[in-house]
């Protein structure tokens, strides 16, 4: 390697390092090993660890600079640790909100909404095809009010908060904003993140209302919206795990989640909108699964080839617009029933390979949400998992302390090439234009789908056969411990949010809805954008299944092809 050019780098790398310490962005804490022995912020060949050749380096670099392999920031988790952000929501909006406060007290640095299956399908509490399913997997939210009562007490212009939602995600949004306007917050100053990944959907979730198009067409909106008002809000939230829980590999969990991100990079750019601008509005959302070292090289991979594309392909000029960012879940599919205290270790192990790997933000899972969802016992089992990481074992002193790793190198080379293959793949379904007709096209003919499902049946066959082995299940059987009490949400939850949907509905003024909901569908049949005329809807307390409603006529409902 040329020791001159080696050299050169770590002075850059050197200089932004002393600059953020200048500008107090270094914590100020311990950094040495248990022992006490001080270590260096980073690690690289002039330390005498000689894990990559020069032409391997290269692609490596420094913290905190192009291609951004080993980070986004010089300063590694010195300057900034990452959010730790637990995943939550069950029965109505006053009881998460309990959990919320909860969470925060015990040191959460933001919330995530988990919302119950008909809001993620874009319908109210009363629907009939709602019967059973309310509150149970996630917080019901029906109206604005339902978001007043879920954040009371919770200054939004402080709190970080993302939602995971897709399909009706432009409605609760304004639902979203509406509440903090409520609260005297200029939304100017809100802060996180919202899914709105609809190809994720089709790919793998299957949670939709509309066709591609509309949806995309509000997407696009949603974008615009945010773009002109909210500087410090990310819109979409690309999911890649969600796919990787479908059954997908992590080179497939790496590629399609890319591939849907370049997807609005180009809706973006299609708006008119400035990529310098808009891109760091996007974020990002994997899963961390068991395999430690595939998982850090799979983040790695990822930094590196989306800063690439941002700046070759997309044009992207600035280090934020190449950024990825992005938030890891443990991997609720690797969670057992068996013996469930095991899934304590297994959520640390996966909690440390995305720490390891540069996570921006982290939930881990609770021990018995194989089962139900988390008690409030396991919940903070599950944060504390995280304070342990972040606090007693040294991660946060060194910046990508795996870099130079033979085997992660390896292992991290070996993604990517296997993720470009798949993006030239999926360009080619596309007739060689757009990543976004490849898209599109391997949604209609079932592609996606169908290399996950052959994925996740291979995976199957060798658990099967004993060559995959998973502790409690097919290896070192046996009960051990006391049963779990989990969590149960009761029937009166549900009875209860339908009396009072139905109230909201005799109090509030129906002409107001109806102008609202006929502005917004008039905005949508010009071409124009319909954010504005959906947060009238919203401040007039229409509900989510009346917002989605409105669009039917003109824009119907998605099925998904049948396929044998």
């Amino acid at each position: 390697m040329d020791p001159d050019h080696i050299a050169q780098g770590r002075t850059r790398w050197q200089q932004r390092y002393d600059q953020m310490a200048a500008a107090g962005r270094i914590a100020d804490r311990d950094f040495t090993t248990l022992s006490g022995s001080e270590v260096d912020p980073v690690y690289g060949p002039t330390d005498g660890l000689d894990g990559a050749d020069g032409g391997a380096f290269e692609r490596i670099g420094w913290p905190g600079e192009f291609p951004f392999t080993r980070g986004l920031h010089a300063s590694g988790y010195r300057g900034k640790p990452w959010t730790i952000r637990q995943f939550a929501g069950f029965g109505n909006a006053e009881q998460t909100n309990e959990r919320y406060k909860l969470i925060l007290a015990s040191g959460g640095d933001g919330l995530s909404v988990a919302f119950d299956m008909p809001t993620l399908m874009g319908r109210d509490s009363d629907d009939p095809r709602a019967l059973g399913e309310v509150g149970h997997c996630g917080v019901a939210v029906d109206s604005a009010a339902d978001m007043d009562i879920l954040f009371d007490g919770i200054d939004l212009g402080e709190v970080s908060t993302s939602m995971t939602i897709s399909g009706p995600a432009v409605a609760v949004f304004c639902m979203y904003v509406v509440a903090a306007e409520r609260q005297g917050v200029d939304v100017s100053r809100l802060n996180g993140t919202l899914q709105t990944d609809i190809f994720k959907e089709y790919i793998a979730q299957k949670e939709w209302i509309y066709p591609p198009e509309p949806h995309l067409k509000l997407i696009g909106d949603l974008m615009e919206y945010v773009d002109a008002k909210m500087p410090r809000y990310k819109p979409v939230s690309v999911s890649g795990y969600h796919i990787r829980e479908a059954g997908s590999t992590a080179a497939q969990e790496l590629a399609f989640t890319l591939a849907d991100g370049f997807g609005y990079v180009e809706l973006g750019i299609s708006r008119g909108l400035d990529v310098d601008r808009f891109a760091p509005g996007l974020s990002f959302f994997f899963d961390a699964h068991l395999d430690f070292f595939e998982e850090i090289a799979k983040f790695r991979a990822a930094r590196r080839i989306w800063a690439r594309w941002m700046r070759d392909v997309y044009g992207a000029t600035t280090e934020k617009a190449q950024w990825l960012r992005f938030h890891t879940q443990t991997a609720g599919v690797s969670l057992t029933a068996q013996q469930p205290e095991n899934n304590i270790v297994r959520t640390a192990i996966e909690a440390l390979s995305a720490v390891l790997g540069g996570t921006n933000s982290l939930h881990t899972n609770a021990l018995d949400e194989v089962l139900a969802l988390p008690s409030d016992k396991s919940a903070q089992i599950a944060l504390r998992t995280q304070q342990v990481i972040s606090e007693e074992i040294g991660v946060l002193n060194v910046a990508d302390p795996l870099g130079g790793s033979w085997y992660v190198e390896a292992l991290t080379d070996k993604l990517e090439a296997e993720a470009e293959a798949i993006f030239a793949q999926i360009k080619e379904m596309g007739g060689g234009t757009t990543i976004t007709a490849g898209l599109l096209r391997g949604i209609e003919d079932g592609w996606f789908t169908g290399e996950i499902a052959e994925s996740a049946f291979r995976y199957q066959v060798a658990l099967e056969k004993g060559d995959k082995r998973v502790v409690g299940v097919n290896v070192n059987q046996g009960e051990y411990g006391e049963p779990l009490e989990i969590m149960r949400v009761s029937h009166e939850v549900e009875l209860v949010q339908r009396e009072v949907v139905a109230a909201r509905r005799a109090g509030r003024d129906d002409v107001a809805v109806t102008q609202a909901l006929a502005k917004m569908v008039k905005a949508a049949e010009t071409g124009q954008n319909t954010v504005p005329a959906m947060l009238d809807a919203a401040r007039a307390e229409a509900t989510l299944g009346e917002i989605c409603e409105a669009f039917k006529p003109m824009w119907g409902e998605y099925r998904e092809p049948a396929r044998f």
